[in-house]
């Protein structure tokens, strides 16, 4: 039932998105999409790039992309009890976790924005985020912060 120490789960494999055939871009719809409606998780998606790509006059992938990896955070807090009291240990981000993070929190400032259509709203986060603004940012400079004040618990880690 629970996985070995050490062990990984095995993970689907995602097919790309039938329009731009990235995967990236396939697992963030499905990170948008609520109660399995998928088309309309697409649809606010391709809405919103059409926005960027009005915007920038540029592909829209590319600073989805741009966004994403100015919001992946490099290191993050973990609590850890040792001894009665509980650390705050900082820990190296893998790829992986980073990617969905980063996703995350785009989705997360783009919904509790207000005022507009979530197209608007999600290409307003990802058109910020690929300038190192908005709120996703803030979150992941948040984390980073925190990461670095608890520097001394690294010790903790394993």
């Amino acid at each position: 039932m629970f996985a070995e120490k050490g062990k990984k789960y095995k993970t689907h494999p995602i097919d790309p998105d039938p329009k731009y055939d990235n995967v990236v871009v396939a697992k963030f719809i499905n990170h948008i999409m609520k109660d399995g409606k998928k088309s309309l998780a697409r649809r606010i998606l391709y809405n919103s790039f059409d926005i960027i790509k009005k915007d920038t006059k540029g592909d829209p992938v590319e600073t989805f992309e741009q966004a994403l990896n100015n919001v992946m955070p490099k290191k993050e807090v973990r609590s850890k009890r040792v001894g009665g009291a509980t650390y705050q240990v900082p820990y190296d981000v893998d790829k992986k976790r980073g990617m969905s993070l980063a996703m995350r929190w785009i989705l997360d400032a783009a919904r509790s924005k207000s005022g507009s259509a979530m197209e608007k709203r999600l290409a307003d986060e990802i058109l910020e985020a690929s300038q190192k603004q908005g709120s996703a940012i803030k979150k992941k400079e948040n984390m980073e912060r925190m990461a670095e004040a608890n520097r001394a618990f690294a010790f903790l880690a394993k």
